[in-house]
């Protein structure tokens, strides 16, 4: 047994408490990716969050632009690793996925996972999973999406989606959130 080694990770995990604790007050829902996700998400693109953290398949709709009042089902994954949480059901009309850096599919094991945002991902639902379906994708949690999805579907940095366009003041806004880089 590491006494000092295990001394450190409480110390470092009171420190970890208290900013979430802080994240929390700020976004009012409990502290996660996906909580964290949703609410950076909704204050960029103005969407409405539920007012349950919990609804089925749906965390908000737009509230303004070409989108507005579609239903969105946002993601933040903490490593693009080309696998998607996605639903059979009727809604969401789009996913909007915040990714952090890619990854090759290896152990993890040694490597840290920023908070940060590289990309921002607009999937029509329903032309998504229509394609999986025709390709043989199994539908539901993880599921595969081949990388000419997640291109075609950037908004951001690369503007490849013309769904939603990314103006001058969501730009600085998703900028505050990039990877440190070095």
């Amino acid at each position: 047994m590491d006494d000092a080694r295990l001394k450190q990770i409480s110390d470092l995990l009171l420190k970890r408490n208290k900013i979430d604790a802080d994240i929390a007050r700020v976004i009012d829902r409990p502290m996660t990716s996906g909580h964290l996700g949703e609410w950076i998400a909704a204050e960029i693109f103005d969407i409405k969050l539920e007012d349950s953290a919990n609804a089925a398949a749906v965390d908000g709709r737009f509230r303004s632009g070409s989108l507005q009042g579609s239903a969105i089902n946002v993601k933040w994954y903490l490593k693009r690793d080309g696998l998607l949480d996605l639903t059979d059901a009727a809604e969401p009309r789009y996913y909007l996925v915040l990714t952090c850096p890619a990854a090759p599919a290896a152990s993890s094991r040694g490597t840290v996972r920023p908070w940060c945002v590289e990309a921002v991902h607009l999937f029509d639902a329903q032309r998504l999973l229509a394609d999986l379906r025709a390709a043989g994708v199994l539908i539901g949690t993880a599921t595969s999406v081949r990388a000419h999805h997640w291109a075609a579907a950037e908004v951001w940095p690369a503007a490849r989606c013309a769904d939603l366009a990314v103006n001058e003041q969501q730009i600085r806004q998703l900028q505050r959130f990039a990877p440190l880089v070095g």
